[in-house]
């Protein structure tokens, strides 16, 4: 037997070809031009009304984007203003959060472009439109743990994911800052994104910025990434600090942080190497500058910083005081440049950061997290969605994912903002459940959850002022009265999701005539 037709047998015992010169018609041939030149001729670098028809995005469908560039978003509009032009209907959004600028989706959703949302949160316009009963189908909320379980074992399965880099090479190599000093929008760390990208059935990056091969650190991979739309400007980097997250000089917001800073020093879990996650509020945010003094006071170094990250957990990095920072998202321009330049700084995916079904989630090694919160109740169960108003004004993000693995979960809020109470009988909607909230500190008191005794008594013995949530709430209503029940319509306008997959609770239409 001559060795050709030896090859022959053996491919078809194996179920292959036998090898000849362009027998495979999808490998790429081999050209001779130099390859800085060959990549400017990319297939993947097409035009957005292209990319959406090579997509083969069909209506009722399903899209996604992210919200690195919170405020501050240019894609969300500019995609679905075209959507709209080329004529789609009935696509669901799926946006790890949505925010004030999006306001223009109101009338894509009217005119019936959109008509399912998934989301982690909404604010402005278009969350006041819909709690009044916009859409014909109730808003799924998640959390960010649990839209990144979601995507990944297929029960929110993405078609096209539309995301917005600050930078890209010509293959799809994506990042959100870029090494070449070139970009136009920096927004640091593309941690939501990666699970869409890794997960959607088609993926195109919008940037502004296209770099020469290759753009690394590599965040989002070409392997995942089919074309390349450039754009005049995905996002505008100065507001990606807007929204919730906010510095603050109120005094009763810097009370609460020097207690929740004292709550945590004396807790247990205050020791040489600990972990720690602060939330987004002004007083979360504040609680970094005086665990900063203690540290100093006491010789002690975080072994990691986690979740949203800002200016101020850069600042103890680059003391010394944290060794290393990972970064699902970057909360300020500090932040994003830090995750650039600083070796220890890195950016982790959704999944990798808080998906419940995996045991290595970071948010399972936190030893603490602070949050803040709209509304605490008697049961330690926590708001962060909706107002006092009934209205969508928040996100539920991380914070059920951060407080159900952390060893310590903190939460703080001021008894009474304005002249409403934040400690009641029963929260407007259940997002956190007091099962995974160990301490409430108030500028009025600090109350412990009965489940955590041995935490109430290492903070009775630091002299902390220890109140039962009952006497908190009942201390805000001493101050102004119990405040009217809200007037809801039967309209479900909103489903929220625990991080687990199952349905917490709902949120009803607002009726502005409150009675």
């Amino acid at each position: 037997m001559d060795k050709q037709q030896e090859i022959k047998n053996v491919a078809q015992s194996l179920n292959m070809k036998p090898y000849k010169k362009g027998w495979n018609s999808a490998t790429h041939d081999r050209s001779y031009v130099p390859r800085i030149e060959l990549q400017t001729q990319s297939s993947k670098l097409v035009d957005l009304e292209t990319a959406i028809m090579k997509s083969g995005l069909k209506d009722g469908m399903t899209i996604s984007f992210h919200h690195h560039f919170r405020e501050g978003d240019k894609i969300i509009n500019m995609v679905v203003d075209k959507l709209a032009q080329m004529g789609y209907r009935d696509l669901q959004l799926a946006s790890s959060s949505l925010s004030d600028v999006h306001a223009p989706l109101i009338k894509h959703i009217q005119n019936g472009v959109i008509t399912r949302i998934q989301t982690s949160g909404l604010r402005g316009e278009l969350a006041d439109a819909i709690s009044h009963g916009l859409m014909d189908n109730p808003v799924i909320f998640r959390s960010h743990g649990g839209r990144a379980a979601a995507i990944e074992n297929g029960e929110l399965h993405i078609d096209v994911a539309f995301l917005g880099a600050s930078s890209c090479d010509y293959l799809g190599n994506a990042n959100g800052y870029s090494r070449s000093g070139r970009e136009k929008s920096i927004c640091g760390s593309l941690g939501y994104a990666k699970v869409d990208a890794e997960n959607a059935d088609k993926v195109i990056i919008l940037t502004d910025n296209i770099v020469t091969y290759p753009n690394v650190p590599v965040t989002i991979s070409e392997g995942d990434v089919d074309y390349i739309v450039l754009v005049d400007e995905v996002g505008d980097a100065s507001k990606i600090s807007s929204g919730a997250i906010r510095d603050t000089k109120n005094p009763h917001d810097i009370l609460l942080a020097e207690t929740a800073a004292k709550v945590v020093e004396h807790s247990g879990y205050f020791y040489d190497g600990f972990s720690l996650q602060t939330g987004s509020g002004g007083a979360s945010l504040a609680v970094t500058k005086y665990l900063r003094e203690a540290m100093i006071t006491k010789n002690i170094k975080a072994r990691y910083a986690l979740g949203g990250i800002t200016s101020h957990m850069v600042k103890l990095h680059e003391e010394g005081l944290i060794d290393k920072l990972l970064d699902v998202q970057s909360f300020d321009l500090v932040a994003a440049t830090s995750l650039k330049n600083n070796r220890f700084h890195q950016q982790i995916s959704a999944s990798t950061y808080a998906n419940p079904f995996e045991n290595g989630s970071a948010i399972n090694w936190l030893d603490v997290v602070i949050l803040s919160a709209l509304e605490v109740d008697t049961e330690f169960n926590v708001n962060v969605l909706t107002g006092s108003n009934g209205v969508i004004r928040g996100a539920i993000g991380g914070h059920p994912d951060t407080a159900a693995g952390a060893a310590l979960s903190i939460v703080v809020v001021p008894l009474i903002r304005g002249r409403i109470p934040c400690v009641v009988d029963k929260v407007t909607t259940l997002i956190t459940t007091g099962d995974c909230v160990d301490v409430v500190v108030t500028d009025q008191g600090v109350a412990v959850n009965p489940a955590r005794p041995e935490i109430e008594q290492r903070l009775r013995k630091a002299k902390l002022p220890i109140m039962s949530i009952q006497e908190l709430k009942d201390k805000a209503e001493s101050v102004i009265g119990k405040p009217d029940s809200l007037v809801f319509g039967e309209k479900i306008v909103g489903v929220v999701t625990s991080r687990d997959g199952a349905v917490l609770d709902t949120i009803h239409q607002i009726i502005d005539e409150q009675i």
